[in-house]
C-alpha cells in the first residue's frame, strides 16, 4: 500500500514540477494504457469461473441498481424544478 501510495505522490510531484512544460502527448498515454487495464480487467474476470457463473445475479443487480437511479435522479429533478420555478411562479407574478 506504501508503494503505491509513494508511486502517486511521486507522480505528483513530478505533475507539480512540470506544470510549466507543454505536455498535450500525455493525456493520448493516459487513454492507452486505461485502455489496455480495462483489456486486462476483462481477462481477468473472464477467467474467474465464480463470477461468469454469477453473471446472471450479477446482471440483475446492476439492473435494479441503475433503473433505481434514474426514478431517484428523475423524482429528484422534478422536486427541485417544482420548488423552484412552479411554486414561486405566483409569488413572481404579484410582485
Amino acid at each position: 500500500m506504501f508503494i503505491i501510495i509513494g508511486i502517486m505522490l511521486t507522480g505528483m510531484l513530478l505533475g507539480y514540477l512540470l506544470r510549466s512544460k507543454r505536455l498535450s502527448w500525455i493525456h493520448k498515454i493516459i487513454t492507452l494504457f486505461i485502455w489496455i487495464l480495462l483489456f486486462l480487467l476483462g481477462i481477468d474476470v473472464g477467467d474467474n469461473e465464480s463470477i461468469i457463473k454469477g453473471l446472471h445475479t450479477l446482471g440483475l443487480e446492476a439492473v435494479i441498481i441503475t433503473v433505481a437511479a434514474v426514478i431517484g435522479s428523475i423524482l429528484c429533478a422534478w422536486g427541485l424544478w417544482y420548488l423552484l420555478y412552479i411554486r414561486n411562479k405566483g409569488k413572481e407574478t404579484k410582485a
